[in-house]
Formats: structure tokens, C-alpha cells, sequence
């Protein structure tokens, strides 16, 4: 049987590893022919390497904050696959910053891959869709949108701005029947959530583990899950959105 996302050429930011590369998988696994972009060459080609279908996959290594960068890739993968379809922006860092300590370069630094990278990407598969009059986008936001952590200013800052430059997309795009949305994942067992347990005290991710009510963290796959169907024909009457991937842990009250 053909995948969901059969014939489709779906662009991913950011999918060398992580949520990323489980979004890379699974649109494989779903039929489409895929391209990714991700500055860490060595992970890229190594995900590349290992894949099952590599033949319909194309990686090339760039800065998704370069837009000659992102114009390179897209260009090889358009040569290779024809236009892109469906696009996920997941390119994003972590950011551990004091407000009055943090410079003006580590503020841009951080919205240069959080946000600005979104636009830059979308701005170069848009006319594509346009001419076709058909694509999907999905910008991998976070929990973070509607509610944060102290010190990690200004992550929640640029995620509640991608989940704003999403529903903004939605309506500009919407009368090319191009869909735009955005996925908020919560705690999902990534490299950047490793890397936020190991700058913390040992007991934080039981503490963490406790509050969720299905007792878990999310995994890479189960947020491409959500990716897949938002790209695609499924998701057809589903822009605008801002869907959430936490486990339930957004909806109870501290103390409960």
C-alpha cells in the first residue's frame, strides 16, 4: 500500500538527529521523497548512510540561518525529487540565558535558528507551492509557547513567535490551499532535553517524570507521528493550529 505521504517531497530542517531524523523516517516510511538540511555534516551523512531508502533521500550540510545555505539544498533536492510539498521547519536550539546578563548577539543568535530560520525556509518553498497550489508546513514550536522554565530566556520567547508567524502564514497561504501549523512537542527524549537534564540537579527528571500523567516523556517518533498527519491530505482542513504533543502535562494545575 502507499504511504500517506506517497510521491510527496518534504523538505526537513534540522534532521540529522532527534525529532529530526525521526521526521525524515517516518516520511519515508509514508511514501514521500525527502530532503534535509543540518549544519552537523558528519550526523547528517551518517543518518543518510543508514537509511533503508537513501535513494529517495537527499542530505546536504548548511546553516538553516544562511539563505544561500537553504536555496542550495532546496535547489539539489528539486533537481533530484521536482518541487517541495510539504515542508517542517524542526531546526532549533536550547537557550540558557539570564534577561539582563545575555548580550544582543546570544538574543539573535537565538532567534536567527528559533525563528528567522522559519521564515528564511518557508520564503524558498512557497513559490513552489504557490504554482501548485498545494503544500503543507509544519513548524515544530514547543510547550514552551505557553509556558516555560526559569532561565530559559528567550527560547519561550521565539517559540511563542513561531506559533504567531504560523497562524500568520495560515492566513496569507490559505487561498493558494497551501495549510501552515504548528506542533508543540513537550518533554520528548531528544539530545536537547539530555543536555537540559545534565545542566541541573540529578533528581529533576524524576521530578519531571512525576508531574506527567501518562508517567513518561514523549519519544522522536511519536512527535513525527503527529508530523506526518498534519503533512499530510488527512490534515486537509487543519491550518492555523497549534498542536500540542505533551503527554497531558500542559493540562493540570501545579500541585495536582
Amino acid at each position: 500500500m502507499a504511504g500517506r505521504l506517497h510521491d510527496q517531497h518534504i523538505l526537513v530542517t534540522g534532521g540529522s538527529r532527534g525529532i529530526g531524523a525521526a521526521i525524515v523516517e517516518k516520511a519515508l516510511a509514508e511514501g514521500a521523497n525527502v530532503s534535509f538540511i543540518d549544519i552537523e555534516a558528519q550526523a547528517g551523512d551518517a543518518l543518510l548512510a543508514a537509511l533503508p531508502a537513501k535513494d529517495r533521500c537527499h542530505f546536504g550540510a548548511g546553516s538553516v540561518t544562511s539563505a544561500a545555505d537553504i536555496a542550495r539544498v532546496h535547489d539539489q533536492g528539486v533537481k533530484r525529487f521536482g518541487p517541495v510539498t510539504g515542508l517542517v521547519n524542526n531546526a532549533g536550539r536550547n537557550s540558557y540565558a539570564d534577561p539582563v546578563a545575555m548580550t544582543e548577539q546570544d538574543w539573535d543568535d537565538v532567534f536567527a535558528v528559533d525563528l528567522k530560520a522559519a521564515w528564511l525556509v518557508a520564503r524558498e518553498v512557497l513559490p513552489g507551492m504557490i504554482a501548485a497550489k498545494r503544500g503543507s508546513i509544519v513548524n515544530i514550536a514547543s510547550i514552551h509557547a505557553d509556558m516555560t522554565y526559569p532561565g530559559f530566556f528567550p527560547y519561550a520567547a521565539a517559540k511563542s513567535g513561531l506559533v504567531g508567524l504560523t497562524r500568520s502564514l495560515a492566513l496569507d497561504m490559505g487561498k493558494h490551499q497551501i495549510r501552515v501549523n504548528a506542533l508543540s512537542p513537550g518533554y520528548t527524549e531528544t539530545f536537547l532535553v539530555t543536555e537540559f537534564f545534565a545542566k541541573n540537579d540529578p533528581s529533576l527528571r524524576q521530578k519531571v517524570l512525576d508531574v506527567h500523567p501518562m508517567g513518561r516523556m514523549g519519544t522522536p517518533a511519536e512527535i513525527a507521528n503527529c508530523v506526518a498527519f498534519l503533512l499530510s491530505d488527512e490534515a486537509s482542513f487543519v491550518t492555523g493550529a497549534n498542536w500540542r504533543a505533551d503527554g497531558g502535562l500542559s493540562a493540570r494545575f501545579a500541585g495536582s
